[in-house]
């Protein structure tokens, strides 16, 4: 429908979107926003130049995981293993960034796994077998299926006491222990600038993909209290929003 009004420019929000619009138009200048690895998923040719009519901001990068896990350590130092918890049918991405996140980084003396879900039903299993032995935590990176189900997964995660770190405040709000990822509201701001710069003349192909720029770091006192922790001073002090 958007591409058959022929608009001056369309704004797609996500990988599916930005997929099916490359199969109608090839003139037509998109900016994307929240897409996941643009260049491994073949939506762009380089990031520095796009190459086509398609450019956007992208609501990932690797070193965000390696972030969270730091986080979640420092709020449960006996945590010896943690899981990321995904669908691969829309966190494809989360096994290769970890992959990344090991090569790059400096161990913190925790067991890293993949947690695969591909359906709710599958949520509360892997999260009892998670909180079965000692030493368990969750980190849930931001994709389709969790933001989708996050007041089923914070629910399952509370049950198991899991200690977990999310992408997003919305999980903290629902009594999720913390959350660290991009700001969502600034992904779109950005990608207005992009709009006015496209129709006032550029062309999509010359602008770079960017990354996210802003990230936020919440904290729920009341989960850390229920969960036994305490949170340290060091962390609260870096946290842009405590949940009480």
């Amino acid at each position: 429908m958007s591409v058959q009004a022929n608009p001056d420019l369309i704004l797609a929000n996500g990988s599916p979107a930005v997929a099916a619009l490359r199969q109608e138009t090839r003139s037509i200048p998109i900016v994307f926003a929240a897409v996941i690895d643009p260049l491994g998923q073949g939506i762009v040719a380089n990031l520095a130049r796009p190459g086509s009519n398609i450019t956007g901001f992208t609501n990932m990068e690797f070193t965000v995981l390696g972030k969270m896990l730091e986080l979640l350590k420092g709020m449960a130092p006996n945590i010896t293993r943690a899981a990321a918890l995904f669908n691969p049918a829309t966190g494809f991405y989360v096994p290769g960034y970890l992959r990344l996140f090991e090569a790059s980084s400096p161990s913190l003396g925790i067991e890293l796994a993949t947690a695969p879900v591909h359906d709710v039903s599958e949520i509360e299993d892997t999260d009892a077998k998670l909180g079965r032995e000692p030493g368990g935590g969750l980190i849930v990176p931001p994709e389709a299926f969790t933001i989708t189900h996050y007041k089923l997964i914070t629910a399952s995660t509370a049950r198991h006491r899991l200690p977990a770190i999310y992408a997003y405040r919305s999980f903290v709000g629902e009594g999720g222990l913390m959350s660290y990822g991009h700001d969502p509201y600034d992904i779109f701001r950005r990608a207005a600038s992009y709009i006015d710069c496209i129709l006032r003349g550029e062309k999509p192909s010359e602008l770079p993909v960017q990354q996210p720029t802003k990230f936020e770091f919440a904290v729920n006192l009341k989960t850390a209290k229920a969960l036994g922790l305490q949170i340290p001073d060091k962390l609260l002090a870096l946290a842009d929003e405590v949940i009480e």
